[in-house]
């Protein structure tokens, strides 16, 4: 066993379903940290469990240690103090649910001690009923433990999982008739983990210290059952310091596994053979050679529901931080939208239009348009890659290009200073198509084309595609930017996409392409381009985030 004494649930329970728990706050910072094991260190020092950087934190500050299940902060003698809701610890200061913890820093650095978590005192007070089920003649023990589990499994919702195993441990103690059960659970490393502990006088235990570490590991490296119904009959306890130095006389532990159906002919049944994600541990002071057979029966569908118990909880657990996302996704979806939001600027001498579909809620692609005393700026962006590391950095150019645009910076400045800036951050195969142009009254047609598709020049008829191009912006620190220059006539158009209209593919997986782009273009406007794409398209959905822009020059 490791040197730190390893602690567990406290009454109430907890979201994690594990260990008490502070949340951490740190100006707009905000994060939660397990209390797993006692002393919990606090201080500047950067191993320490919880690390302040803030100078008016001592080194070695404070420390939260666990004591007959009562959790106490002690001050190490800091300069700057430790207050616990205001008021300054002079040693040491008992814990209570929502204490107010500051170390040193009293203005935006504090943490909250085990926080108020969701569960409905219905569900507390229903299970704490069920667990006070008397044995009585009329219904048999397994009939008991199944109207708990049933409830249990109604019951089953993040927050309530840690409630569940307590309640199960005491359930299955008094239907059995031990001393001590103990719930282990599988971490994300393959290690166990105390999950919940109770003993026959409804007491929690806060460590596993004193139970046959040998025999768990046993039972899960053999995913099989271990039972030592009588350890003073038993020839070979080499290896078995804890049964021998506690007096262990009955050892029971058995692998929760999650159940898997099993086809045997034309019948199909549930049977838990699937890997150990666990084990329920029981143990007694005194010999139980005669273990009944409903004892026995109890502790296996203990073990089998409690898997399917945990299993279920975590698919809860899982849908729920999906929900989340999918809310943090529709927001920031929501936002950047707002953000790339065009005012299409009302200009004499030219009208402009253009529309983004993005194939995903958030999206890389972007198109801007500002107007200048130097004429009509357009800009036209397509970050690699798709969803939210795409949106963010389409974000970040999109408002250096407008901001540079607007302040009259030469169009190669502009996407050279984008160049330096992606390169300079390193932020791995990040890089961005990008084009932008400047159209004067007179006509004239400066643009700028980083490894974007292009642009199309619709005049008299006519579509002309040039050949100017330069690299993509934060490929290479050092390269150089050039223009390109055309002169417009009345009723000349510049057409501009991003190659999610060229890729887009139909049912047979045939692309678009720059020929059915460059037909559409000629003979209609930036709608009829989408129209011609979603007939080609048909059912297929997009791949990737389609832009066209379109700017039609009507003369000075």
């Amino acid at each position: 066993m490791a040197a730190q004494t390893i602690i567990g649930p406290i009454s109430g329970g907890i979201g994690s379903g594990v260990f008490p728990s502070i949340k951490f706050v740190h100006g707009n910072e905000e994060r939660t940290l397990y209390l797993d094991h006692s002393p919990f260190t606090i201080g500047r020092k950067v191993e320490k469990d919880l690390a302040i950087p803030d100078p008016r934190v001592s080194r070695d500050h404070a420390l939260i240690v666990s004591e007959n299940g009562k959790f106490f902060v002690e001050d190490q003698g800091s300069k700057h103090g430790t207050f616990v809701n205001g008021e300054r610890v002079q040693q040491r200061k008992a814990l209570d649910r929502n204490d107010r913890l500051e170390f040193g820093a009293r203005d935006t650095i504090y943490a909250v001690f085990h926080p108020q978590h969701g569960t409905s005192n219905t569900a507390r007070d229903f299970l704490s009923q069920i667990s006070g089920i008397q044995i009585s003649n009329e219904v048999t023990d397994l009939e008991k433990l199944t109207i708990f589990l049933e409830a249990a499994r109604k019951l089953n919702t993040t927050g309530v999982l840690d409630e569940i195993l307590l309640t199960l441990l005491d359930v299955t103690l008094k239907l059995t008739g031990a001393e001590r059960g103990y719930v282990f659970l599988k971490t994300g490393e393959g290690k166990l983990r105390l999950a919940a502990g109770r003993n026959s006088k409804a007491e929690l235990l806060l460590d596993d210290t004193t139970i046959s570490h040998s025999i768990l590991e046993d039972a899960m490296r053999a995913n099989s059952e271990f039972l030592l119904s009588d350890t003073s009959r038993s020839l070979d306890l080499s290896g078995r310091q804890s049964i021998v130095a506690y007096d262990l006389r009955t050892v029971i532990c058995i692998p929760l596994r999650k159940l898997q159906v099993q086809t045997r002919g034309r019948t199909s049944e549930a049977a838990p053979t699937g890997e150990a994600m666990g084990a329920l541990y029981v143990d007694s002071r005194f010999a139980s050679r005669d273990i009944s057979k409903v004892s026995g029966d109890i502790l296996h569908v203990v073990a089998t529901e409690a898997a399917s118990l945990i299993e279920n909880a975590r698919l809860v657990q899982a849908e729920e931080e999906s929900r989340r996302y999918q809310q943090e996704l529709a927001i920031a979806a929501s936002i950047q939208q707002r953000l790339m939001a065009v005012t299409i600027p009302d200009v004499p001498f030219a009208r402009l239009d253009g529309k983004n579909l993005s194939c995903k809620e958030i999206g890389g692609d972007f198109f801007d348009a500002v107007s200048t005393d130097e004429g009509l700026a357009i800009g036209l962006a397509d970050v690699a890659g798709k969803g939210v590391s795409a949106a963010l950095l389409a974000s970040t150019l999109q408002g250096m290009i407008v901001s540079q645009l607007v302040t009259h910076t030469p169009l190669t400045d502009i996407v050279a200073s984008a160049n330096r800036f992606l390169t300079s951050k390193h932020i791995g195969e990040k890089y961005a198509t990008v084009i932008i142009a400047r159209l004067r009254r007179d006509g004239d047609l400066e643009y700028v084309n980083c490894g974007h598709i292009p642009p199309l020049l619709v005049c008299g008829g006519e579509v002309i595609r040039p050949s100017h191009g330069n690299l993509p912006v934060g490929l290479l620190p050092d390269a150089a930017y050039e223009s390109d220059r055309y002169s417009l006539h009345a009723g000349d158009r510049l057409v501009l996409v991003t190659d999610g209209v060229t890729e887009a593919e139909n049912a047979e997986g045939e692309f678009f392409d720059n020929e059915r782009l460059e037909i559409a273009a000629k003979h209609g406007s930036m709608k009829d381009i989408f129209a011609a794409v979603s007939q080609f398209c048909g059912a297929t959905p997009l791949n990737d985030d389609c832009t066209v822009l379109e700017m039609i020059y009507s003369g000075g």
